[in-house]
This record gives C-alpha cells, structure tokens and sequence, in this order.
C-alpha cells in the first residue's frame, strides 16, 4: 500500500469528507444504554455510543458523554445508574430514548418502556432488556487532549453490584451473547449493526 491509495488527514484541520470517519472506523461500538435518576426523583434513560467494560476485578463499565448532559450529572448527584442492554427487538424504543426533552419528561414512558426495580440501587432498569448491570460510581473524568486542553467531554465510570440476565440466555452455564441480538453502533447518525449467532466465529487463544 502506498501513499496514494491512502487519505490522510490531521483531525484538527478537518477530514475532508462527506462524513467524519472516525466513529464510523471504531466500529461496532456497544451501546451504553444508561438509566438515572436525578436527585428530585426523575429519571432517566438515554443511550451513548461511547461505552465499554474496562476492567474484571472488580466489574467496571464506563460510557463517555459529549457535553454534561443529565445522565452526567445524575449519576454525579445520587452516584448511582444502570446500564441496559440494547437489543434488535428494543432498537426503536432505544432510538426513541435518544430524543432531547425537558428533565420531567420520562423517557421510559416515551418509549413505552417499563421501568423495574433494581436490587442494590434506587434507579430503575428496563423491564424489558434481557440484561441489566446495577452500578455504582467510581469517577466521573474529563477529558482532555494532548496539549493538556480540556475537551467538552466526560467518562462516567461504574461498578457493577448487581447483574440481571434473562436465564433463556444462559445455556449450560455460559451466557449466549447473539443469541440476545444485541445492536452496536456503527458511523454516521443512524448506523447499526445486529449481532448474530451465524456472525460469530471462535478462535483459541495461544497461551
């Protein structure tokens, strides 16, 4: 490959395409569909496009928001959310979470969603994802780039005290992730991809 079958660019001075292609290249992206609560007692659900589990011991997830944006300071104020899996059978209500409204509308019941006790924490899950992690803050970390800039941008770290799994998942004690059909996010604005059992192939690791 040389230089000329490649487009290079420097994110600063723009990409000169049709559209930015970096969320389009991270891909799939799972999606950290987070509910909250607020500390009047609202609460909330809104999916984010930058989420990922980052370490074992203890179980730690973490999902990242462009702006400060309510699930932010939710989360900040009662130190508590839960993620909730999104699923092809869910994708239209997900999207529908996405929608901006005032801090008393109930996105739950905007999409016709149910919102269900948790064990260990007072913010609701989705009733009906099939998986659901109960969390509790760890950090809350601005981001910033190279030059030690700060970007309008936050991680909201959790630990995850509590896990709901639907059991028609679990088969001979091992969670079937496809068999759940979960969506991840691909490039654009509306880009998805369903994860499937034929999509799946194993590879023994080589230590």
């Amino acid at each position: 490959m040389t230089e000329q079958d490649l487009h290079f660019y420097e994110p600063k001075n723009g990409h000169g395409l049709k559209h930015d292609p970096f969320n389009a290249i991270i891909a799939p992206r799972p999606i950290g569909w987070i509910s909250s609560r607020d500390k009047d007692g609202h609460v909330n659900l809104a999916p984010y496009s930058f989420f990922n589990g980052f370490c074992y011991t203890p179980p730690i997830i973490g999902f990242s928001s462009t702006n400060w944006k309510d699930s932010v300071e939710n989360i900040q104020d009662t130190g508590e959310f839960v993620w909730n899996l999104a699923t092809r059978a869910l994708a239209t209500q997900m999207n529908a979470t996405a929608a901006h409204v005032a801090r008393d509308v109930s996105e739950f019941e905007l999409a016709g969603l149910t919102p269900t006790p948790c064990k260990l924490v007072s913010v609701p899950r989705v009733g009906e994802s099939p998986v659901a992690f109960e969390c509790k803050l760890t950090q809350i970390v601005q981001l910033q780039g190279a030059d030690g800039k700060k970007a309008n941008a936050w991680v909201t770290f959790g630990e995850v005290v509590a896990v709901h799994i639907e059991k028609s998942l679990i088969k001979d004690g091992v969670y079937q992730t496809a068999q759940a059909r979960p969506i991840v996010r691909a490039g654009r604005r509306g880009d998805y991809f369903e994860i499937r059992p034929d999509a799946m192939f194993e590879m023994v690791r080589p230590d």
